[in-house]
């Protein structure tokens, strides 16, 4: 028993070195000359342009949900006139960027794993190693700085739509007309409200990234690791995005709501 337990704890020190080494490697090749701007390009048109259909019907619909579900309690207690200001502040505080980030995290880090995982697995990574390129630099830096800058646009977009929804779902049970119904949602919404919403985003963006690159990159063992390696990248992801969403609420309770 005590062999198999410190077999585990050597297991997990070394998986912790060796992503260590991963994201060392990945910082030091941000600032290598020759970077790939294209690749960059191409990898945030891919992100975020091609995610932005199913992020708007998720934010658009989770706004909507939201309201219809606020309605009927607010109404036990004549307060319907701040459902507006309530969804608002919740989507654009917490439940938006963590919805948006777990669902981004379903479709690009496994997106990212099965595409590295396929290029590992034919050894395409290896030739362009050995034909002098570098495909720490192309392939895994373009891909998490594109993470890290999309997600966080995405998310913004997402509590926009949700906003709009939550102004339709206002107009099934009741007339509301819009400039009414956006003075109150925008009213109680501070700058402070924004900020680490938007901060606690790009480390969501990062970790998907990272995420879905490094299990990408590192698998092996024939074909079936590529399915492997994409399971594995979202459900990693979905648990970093939880734990980094535990620690922003911590810290924007203590220094930015008190």
């Amino acid at each position: 028993m005590e062999q198999t337990a410190t077999s585990k704890s050597t297991k997990i020190l070394e998986e912790v070195g060796v992503q260590m080494s991963f994201m060392g490697g990945f910082f030091r090749n941000i600032f290598r000359s020759g970077f790939e701007w294209n690749e960059l390009i191409r990898q945030c048109y891919i992100i975020g342009y091609k995610s932005f259909g199913l992020v708007a019907i998720t934010g658009f619909i989770l706004g909507f949900v939201m309201t219809l579900q606020s309605i009927p309690t607010m109404k036990e207690f004549g307060a319907v006139s701040f459902v507006p200001s309530m969804v608002s502040i919740s989507v654009i505080r917490e439940i938006g960027p963590v919805i948006i980030s777990l669902i981004c995290a379903g479709k690009i880090a496994s997106s990212i794993g099965a595409e590295l995982g396929s290029m590992k697995v034919t050894e395409q990574i290896d030739a362009m190693d050995v034909s002098g390129a570098n495909p720490m630099q192309y392939l895994v830096v373009t891909r998490i700085i594109a993470c890290t800058f999309m997600i966080p646009i995405l998310c913004v977009m997402a509590d926009a739509l949700a906003v709009c929804g939550g102004y339709f779902g206002s107009n099934i049970s009741s007339d509301v007309s819009a400039t009414l119904y956006f003075n109150k949602a925008f009213h109680s919404v501070e700058f402070s409200d924004m900020v680490p919403s938007v901060i606690k985003s790009v480390f969501f963006g990062f970790a998907i990234g990272f995420v879905g690159s490094y299990k990408g990159y590192n698998s092996n063992g024939g074909t079936e690791s590529v399915g492997v390696a994409a399971n594995s990248a979202v459900v990693n992801a979905s648990l970093w995005i939880i734990l980094l969403d535990a620690v922003a609420v911590q810290l924007t309770s203590l220094f930015v709501y008190n």
